[in-house]
């Protein structure tokens, strides 16, 4: 199972605001060089964003379709990445005080990822989501003002 969660030192507001600003996916989304909208008003049910991951020379581009909404509480997203194939993450941001807590679950859905879903896979996701759980706070805590997680 990869689950993963993150305290972000700013209110739960300023965590969807970022979630909510398709041109700030790719800030936070580990290994994705730009984003765009692709269909509706982001994050909407059923918007789309188109995003790009490159890789040295090679780039690919994939889909991400909000599945599930509840702001400012919770995203669900299908993340189609092509060949790889597809994958559902749920994010959720709880208020913890002043604070809030972030936390990422992911599966693979469909494509060779479904496929080869096992233990060995979720700690690769594990690692990614800790690197996108580190820019998250980071692009939020930087847009609120509140850089004061230095000691992370």
């Amino acid at each position: 199972m990869a689950v993963r969660h993150r305290l972000i030192h700013a209110a739960p507001h300023e965590v969807w605001h970022v979630l909510a600003d398709a041109s700030r996916y790719a800030d936070w989304v580990v290994g994705t060089s730009e984003s765009h909208e692709a269909r509706g008003t982001w994050p909407e049910l059923d918007s789309a964003l188109e995003y790009t991951v490159r890789i040295g020379p090679w780039q690919v581009s994939g889909t991400t379709v909000v599945r599930r909404v509840d702001a400012p509480r919770e995203l669900e997203l299908e993340v189609d990445s092509g060949p790889v194939g597809t994958a559902r993450v749920a994010i959720e941001v709880r208020s913890w005080g002043e604070e809030s807590l972030v936390i990422v679950d992911e599966h693979p859905l469909r494509g060779i990822g479904g496929l080869l879903h096992n233990a060995a896979l979720d700690a690769l996701i594990q690692l990614r989501h800790r690197d996108m759980l580190k820019r998250l706070a980071d692009v939020v805590e930087e847009s609120a003002g509140t850089d004061d997680h230095a000691w992370i």
